[in-house]
């Protein structure tokens, strides 16, 4: 709700500072010139990136705008279904957690945090490295730079929607320019004909293509692509998080301490504390 809230405040701002400094709004509405710049921004992004990206920019939209996941209840998720898998293969060997990583969604651990089952990739991504450490046979310190090597691609491949995002916020004050001098084109073709008030009306259409260009791509898409990018910066400190719970336990470290290598490792601003943590693990 904070970005709609955002995006009310950038329109009300915008539009209510230039209806009281005498504009009537009417001027404001061209709808050829929106034709121009967002299809030309929309054909650019779809050549620019393939259809994966498409699909991920397309389909992040509700939670960024709407919902925000990665908040405290979701890292107490996080770091209760570790802490739950490793306390039961330390109590009862690494073999007894076979059932809950090959079937998480009929596991009776996993199925207590349905925010975690629900994130089909983090869910994999746990039960595929706890697969790993059930074999014993990888040390702890290559067991971290497989999470590395890992956590790096997908870093990079979380970041792409909101790097192609920005790209279409850098190219929009350019499409507004194109539409701009083509207003100015139909502008210079009817000066012999036109009076002052349609060719005034005219240039002024033209220079609303300007306006709707760089307003579009800092008032809008620009902060869009930036709430993605913190977005995945989150994700992927999450991902960080897991990798720090799972090598400390592959250290020997009990689960209790394995989880707070985890807790330590995420970002501060919904960080959960200590004691918030144990209560969750107990209230489990």
């Amino acid at each position: 709700m904070l970005k709609i809230a955002g995006f009310l405040v950038v329109i009300c701002s915008v539009l209510g500072g230039f209806v009281m400094s005498g504009g009537q709004l009417a001027a404001l509405w061209h709808p050829f010139e929106i034709l121009i710049i967002g299809g030309a921004a929309i054909g650019a992004f779809l050549v620019a990136n393939p259809m994966t990206t498409v699909k991920k920019a397309a389909g992040s939209a509700p939670k960024i705008i709407f919902g925000h996941r990665f908040g405290k209840p979701f890292y107490l998720d996080v770091l209760g279904v570790l802490y739950e898998v490793l306390n039961k293969s330390r109590r009862e060997g690494m073999m007894s957690i076979e059932a809950d990583i090959e079937e998480p969604a009929e596991s009776p651990i996993f199925s207590k945090y349905p925010a975690i089952l629900n994130d089909k990739h983090m869910t994999e991504f746990i039960c595929d490295y706890l697969r790993i450490m059930s074999t014993g046979n990888m040390a702890p310190h290559e067991l971290e730079a497989l999470f590395d090597v890992e956590i790096s691609s997908l870093s990079e491949e979380l970041h792409e929607p909101s790097h192609a995002v920005t790209r279409v916020a850098d190219g929009l004050p350019a499409f507004g320019i194109v539409a701009a001098v083509l207003g100015i084109v139909i502008t210079m073709g009817i000066l012999g004909d036109a009076d002052n008030s349609e060719i005034g009306q005219k240039v002024a259409t033209a220079l609303v293509g300007t306006l709707l260009g760089i307003l579009a791509a800092y008032g809008f898409v620009g902060p869009y692509a930036a709430a993605m990018g913190h977005d995945a910066h989150e994700e992927a400190n999450t991902y960080e998080a897991i990798k720090m719970c799972l090598v400390a336990s592959a250290q020997g470290l009990p689960p209790a301490l394995a989880v707070e290598f985890g807790r330590k490792a995420l970002l501060p601003e919904h960080r959960p504390s200590f004691l918030e943590l144990e209560q969750s693990v107990k209230g489990r």
